[in-house]
């Protein structure tokens, strides 16, 4: 029994860290977001929403500088202050601002979202009981090992969950007549708007893929559906 006890106390950890992140991640968004209420974005928003057969999709601005968007476990979309500012400065148009939208929205339809929040507690748990098996045979450099693992198994089921989302975005976009063009040119100003934050870090440690594979698998699904 005892051998088992570090595997035990890692799901445990696990368990606690998942509740205490949900709970954490669902106050600071309610803390520090307000509800999207720009009409050019609402219409392409509402065209979304009826291609989804819903009456609406409640966006949110999230109040942090950098340029992301994402989806709560719980369901909810946001956009950050700064990817919006970048759409009001005229730097990203409202068809590719929609496009994130539709990004996070397959998020939360292939139900990556609350996922990842299990995920990341799983990960933790992990890397706590290979840390602790690893540094029994090999001191001091175990952790390291454990955590080197972790980061690799985490980045490549994110960059899965990316391809994805973007076919489901491709799907929505195209049945809500915005087209997968502002996706794709998204794509292109990201890797300009995101530089700084990437840098240079090796394409298979990043949780996205690479842009350019991003836009061949968008052009490969027109290709299968016969539009462009």
């Amino acid at each position: 029994m005892l051998k088992f006890t570090p595997i035990l106390l890692a799901l445990l950890y696990g368990l606690v860290m998942y509740r205490l992140s949900a709970w954490r991640t669902a106050r600071m968004l309610d803390e520090q977001s307000t509800e999207l209420a720009d009409m050019g974005l609402k219409k392409l928003v509402d065209r979304m929403a009826a291609a989804l057969d819903l009456q609406r999709i409640r966006v949110h601005i999230f109040e942090i500088e950098p340029v992301n968007g994402l989806a709560a476990p719980d369901g909810r979309i946001f956009i950050t202050r700064g990817f919006y500012e970048r759409y009001r400065q005229g730097e990203v148009s409202a068809e590719e601002l929609s496009s994130v939208i539709a990004h996070e929205l397959g998020h939360v339809a292939l139900g990556h979202s609350r996922r990842r929040m299990i995920d990341f507690s799983g990960q933790n748990a992990l890397r706590t009981a290979l840390g602790m098996v690893l540094s029994r045979f090999i001191l001091w450099v175990g952790p390291w090992i454990a955590n080197m693992l972790t980061s690799l198994l985490a980045a490549r089921l994110s960059r899965s969950d990316e391809y994805e989302a973007d076919e489901y975005a491709a799907a929505l976009l195209t049945k809500a007549g915005i087209g997968t063009e502002p996706q794709k040119t998204l794509f292109e100003k990201l890797e300009k708007l995101t530089a700084a934050r990437k840098g240079a870090a090796p394409a298979w440690l990043l949780s996205h893929p690479k842009t350019e594979e991003r836009i061949k698998a968008i052009e490969a699904l027109e290709s299968k559906w016969g539009t462009s």
